[in-house]
């Protein structure tokens, strides 16, 4: 059971394990701040999707008119699902990756690669910035986690 212990410990000391953590930490509260700014956006534009979010604005036939689709709320709704589905592929592989034995440079140029490719694709998606601003910090960030993974396949799997 030590030994267990002493392996944790150790993964906790890599320093490339330490610079994956950090990072990890910083796209996942991106990733939920932006549930926190679609929230903003539903109330201040008062559009629901659910019948019982209209309650505190009225009764019956005057809390429908709440139910609806506002273009800001989608917009919003739009990037964080992108998040979810490029924020998670990265938390799974760079973990792989950063188990997988990494040069600290290069991991590190991975991680942070990624993180600046997705707060400016969540810049680029709410203020909104002109294209291709958004679809090129899409594509970077989506070329790292690539790149990781070919890593960890010619690293784990001898290709």
């Amino acid at each position: 059971r030590s030994r267990e212990m002493a392996k944790l410990t150790q993964l906790i000391d890599n320093e490339v394990f330490q610079a994956y953590a950090t990072y990890a930490t910083i796209v996942l509260l991106k990733m939920m701040l932006m549930s926190l700014i679609t929230a903003y956006f539903r109330m201040t534009r008062k559009a629901f999707a659910n019948p019982e979010d209209t309650a505190s604005f009225g009764k019956g036939e005057s809390a429908k008119k709440y139910l609806r689709i506002d273009p800001d709320v989608e917009r919003v709704r739009r990037g964080h699902l992108n998040d979810l589905e490029n924020v998670v592929p990265f938390f799974g592989i760079g973990l792989l990756y950063a188990l997988s034995g990494p040069d600290l440079y290069t991991a590190l140029l991975h991680f942070r690669i990624f993180a600046g490719a997705r707060i400016t694709h969540t810049f680029a998606y709410l203020i909104p910035l002109p294209q291709p601003s958004r679809g090129l910090s899409w594509a970077v960030g989506y070329a790292v986690t690539i790149s990781m993974a070919y890593k960890v396949l010619k690293t784990a799997l001898y290709l």
